[in-house]
This record gives structure tokens, C-alpha cells and sequence, in this order.
């Protein structure tokens, strides 16, 4: 399939499941709700102040958030306008939520300090301008933090990929792409400039990924001198990579 086709399943898909994706009945997606704690542990290892959640639904995982820690920054972005809509419902203060394309996000350069992402990934079919647009929205330093679906087993992740996510798509119309592995990921991170911190499989076949971006301090030669004096952009706090200029 096209990447346009994926998007449309998956817009069917949670266009269809917005009124319903916050009821107790278990449901796959009640059951990703058990990521959410770990996202937030996550989340909370470093300063922030504004967050964006990417695929953010209901704004279910947000909602956690604003209660736990209500002096930050919160944005949702979600492609099904559905899905916003049902978010916008709830009237939560302090979050915004806005319809957009996760692969082309809505937002000003250097916006987040942190980006999550929490199982709505696989359902990407352009990972590389993801990961452009979250190296573009994330300021020096800022992190992305993933959960998804993996495996350890180089045969289990051949089989979801070229066995279960095609007959899903098949038979349940669901807009699934792919599960990533850490090679993967480093190849996503190496294209986009992004740094690869953690990618760690947990209980449940769950993927626990954290990435970061780069920061990078350029010098400057003096042709007369031959002295370089570093030039170093805002927010450069985590150490320094020397390149001249």
C-alpha cells in the first residue's frame, strides 16, 4: 500500500473508535493505557516545560499529565479530527489539541522540549519526515520518548511484520506500517540527526525508547589568528561537539 492508503485505514479506524476509545470495556485500547505511567516516569527524569504528545487520541495520556504536573505546557496532536474533537470535549485547561500529520507536524521550529508518542507509531508510513519534523519542534537537547510494539526475536519481528500487520490490514482494515527495531531506529536517529539513548523491550512486547536531540556547539576560525571561538546556539547546556566553520 501507499503511505496515503495507510493514512486513510487508520483514520477510518479512529474516526470510528473516538466516541468509545475512553470506555472501561477491554479493548486494545484500554490496554495501551498501561503505557502511560511509564511515559510519564519518563517524561519527568528532566526539566521540561512544554510537551507535545503525537497520535495523542483523546488526550487520555495528556489528561495524566496535567493532573500529576499542572504547571507545564501541553499540546495534543492527533490526524483524526474525531479524535480531536472528543478531546476538546473534556475542557481540560492547560492542553491544547490540534488536528494535524504527525509526519508534517503543526508547530514553530523549537517549540518542545520533550515529544512523546505513545503506540501510534507503527501507523506511520513515512517514519524519516517523522523524524524530520520532531528534529525540527524539539529544542537543543530535547527528548523523544517512544512506546510501541517489539520483540528481542529477529523472528518474531519478521512475523509481525510480514505476517501479522499485513493480514490486520487485510482483514481488520487497520492502517498498521511496521514495528522498528534498534537498527532501525539508529538508521531513523543517523538520518535525522537525532541521538539513539534507549531502546529497551519490557514485558508485554512493549517498546521503550527514548531519543534525543543532538546538540551541536560550531566554531569559529579567525583566518588571521587561526583562533576558533566557540559559537554556541540557546539551550546548549548538555556539552559541546566542535565543529568549524
Amino acid at each position: 500500500m501507499m503511505g496515503e492508503e495507510y493514512k486513510k485505514l487508520s483514520l477510518k479506524e479512529f474516526d470510528r473508535a473516538a466516541e468509545k476509545f475512553d470506555d472501561d470495556d477491554p479493548s486494545v485500547y484500554n490496554m495501551c493505557r498501561r503505557d502511560y505511567p511509564d511515559v510519564l516516569a519518563e517524561a519527568v527524569m528532566e526539566p521540561f516545560s512544554d510537551l507535545l504528545d503525537a497520535g495523542c487520541g483523546t488526550g487520555a495520556m495528556l489528561g495524566m499529565f496535567r493532573k500529576d504536573y499542572p504547571d507545564r505546557n501541553y499540546t495534543g496532536v492527533d490526524l483524526s479530527e474525531k479524535m480531536i474533537e472528543t478531546a476538546t470535549k473534556k475542557h481540560i485547561n492547560g492542553i491544547r489539541f490540534v488536528a494535524g500529520d504527525c509526519e508534517n507536524l503543526p508547530f514553530a521550529a523549537g517549540s518542545f522540549d520533550v515529544v512523546t508518542c505513545s503506540m501510534s507509531f507503527h501507523h506511520y508510513p513515512n517514519p524519516e519526515k517523522f523524524f524530520m519534523s520532531l528534529h525540527r519542534v524539539l529544542r537543543p537537547g530535547g527528548r523523544f520518548i517512544l512506546r510501541d510494539m517489539a520483540s528481542n526475536s529477529r523472528v518474531m519481528m519478521w512475523l509481525i511484520n510480514h505476517i501479522e500487520v499485513p493480514i490486520a490490514n487485510k482483514v481488520m482494515h487497520k492502517g498498521d506500517v511496521h514495528v522498528y527495531s534498534r537498527a532501525d531506529m539508529q538508521r531513523l536517529c543517523d538520518a535525522s540527526g537525532m541521538q539513539l539513548e534507549l531502546y529497551e523491550v519490557r514485558k508485554g512486547f512493549r517498546l521503550h525508547c527514548v531519543v534525543r536531540k543532538r546538540i551541536i556547539c560550531y566554531w569559529k576560525r579567525d583566518t588571521m589568528t587561526r583562533r576558533c571561538t566557540a559559537i554556541r546556539p540557546p539551550m546548549c547546556w548538555l556539552g559541546f561537539m566542535g565543529i568549524c566553520v
